[in-house]
């Protein structure tokens, strides 16, 4: 309001004083219209000092509102990207917390398995890696429906009950054959033989492990867990 203010009072100014050069020239003569035309020319002169001194005032404030929006903008570039960094370091950070969490799931996955598979040794490529009445065992495994993943197992479980003799007996138990029947006539089920026979005792223990612990590796870690199955 002050410059314009300025401006219109320059210019009025001039026409003021304009006005009284021209009555002055009435009343005084040719002597006096070369001084007038010199205050016309000199308040021309401020007049048009005045405009550029606005203009400039103008163009310095226009300068000083673009340096202020360039200011405001470019704060608000640092301030997005401090966000976008700050929400990638939180995705990193979740990123890597679900894969310690996934990690953790999978160690302790890892770690129940172990607990659970009571023989972790060496699953055979076929029966052909047996002999004896293991080969004939591992055989029937097969026909019984069980993965010869699980003859590791039935392997151990019998190693330890009979050594895979079909003729081993338990004086004080009356437990008898591969499986260690108790009593031995319950594999008469199977057939008359079981005296002699390993394929009868065989039968008739991969149907008595199957009945109460589903497979030989169940069947494997009840014994380990309290010495018979």
């Amino acid at each position: 309001m002050s410059r314009l203010w300025s401006r219109f009072g320059a210019r009025t100014a001039a026409v003021a004083l304009l006005s009284v050069g021209v009555a002055g020239g009435f009343y005084l003569g040719e002597d006096r219209e070369t001084q007038q035309q010199g205050l016309t020319a000199q308040v021309g002169l401020q007049v048009d000092q005045a405009e550029y001194d606005y203009q400039r005032e103008r163009q310095a404030d226009h300068q000083r509102s673009s340096a202020k929006q360039r200011a405001a903008e470019y704060q608000a570039k640092l301030r997005a990207a401090a966000a976008a960094k700050e929400a990638a370091e939180r995705a990193r950070e979740a990123e890597a917390a679900a894969a310690s969490r996934k990690k953790a799931r999978e160690a302790a996955a890892k770690e129940a398995e172990a607990k659970t598979q009571p023989f972790t040794g060496p699953i055979p490529a076929s029966c052909n890696e047996f002999s004896g009445n293991r080969e004939i065992g591992c055989a029937l495994l097969l026909d019984a429906g069980f993965k010869i993943d699980q003859m590791p197992c039935l392997d151990k479980l019998w190693t330890k009950e009979s050594g895979w003799n079909h003729k081993a007996s338990n004086p004080s138990s009356g437990a008898y054959g591969i499986p260690q029947a108790l009593p031995g006539s319950k594999m008469d089920s199977v057939a008359d033989d079981w005296r002699t026979n390993p394929a009868t005792q065989i039968k008739w223990g991969l149907g008595y492990i199957k009945g109460r612990y589903g497979d030989p590796c169940g069947a494997w870690a009840h014994s380990q867990s309290v010495g018979w199955y």
